[in-house]
């Protein structure tokens, strides 16, 4: 069977944030670093299933490197119908420990969350935060050496790329990146 998140990856946002009449969006909390062992087992039953990634910098061994990470570690989205899946397999799937329930059936997730975090993620599933970037904004690097630090977004181009005024140091200092290895500070 093909896998249901590599066809999620496929299509465009107006897709990706249809289901199927009587579908509703579930959460599953996952085993420790399983989310995407769960993701792939459960879209190969059949299950409509999204995992909310974001770019993370990974520091080891002196050493940095940049991966996709879960945006919520041990948690995913899985849709189904309830009234006519069979969801009671999805808490027996390698990887999830269990499905959110009230009382003795699942909860919902409110309407329009999984939707809006669908609609501002890119094809791979990975959340883009950049959107909403304008000059004169405080920003926080989200990947990269730099990673956590604040600074104002200076300059956007239509290439992608942004430059970014970090204060290192007692000193100003101008930084150029991608636009999507920032986010817009809280």
């Amino acid at each position: 069977m093909a896998s249901m998140t590599a066809d999620l990856g496929a299509m465009d946002g107006a897709e990706r944030r249809l289901l199927a009449p009587g579908q509703r969006w579930y959460l599953a909390h996952t085993l420790p670093h399983k989310e995407t062992t769960a993701e792939m087992r459960l879209a190969d039953q059949g299950f409509h299933v999204f995992l909310p990634r974001r770019l993370k910098t990974v520091r080891h061994a002196r050493r940095m490197r940049t991966v996709n990470a879960p945006l919520f570690p041990r948690y995913l989205f899985v849709a189904f119908d309830i009234d006519r899946a069979q969801w009671r397999s999805i808490n027996g799937t390698i990887g999830v420990a269990t499905l959110f329930m009230a009382r003795e059936r699942p909860l919902a997730v409110p309407d329009g969350v999984v939707e809006t975090l669908i609609q501002s993620s890119d094809r791979g599933g990975c959340l883009r935060f950049d959107s909403e970037l304008t000059p004169g904004q405080q920003v926080r690097l989200i990947a990269g050496p730099f990673t956590e630090t604040l600074g104002v977004l200076d300059h956007l181009d239509a290439r992608g790329r942004v430059e970014v005024l970090l204060n290192i140091m007692g000193s100003v200092t101008r930084v150029r990146l991608h636009r999507e290895l920032l986010e817009p500070a809280a």
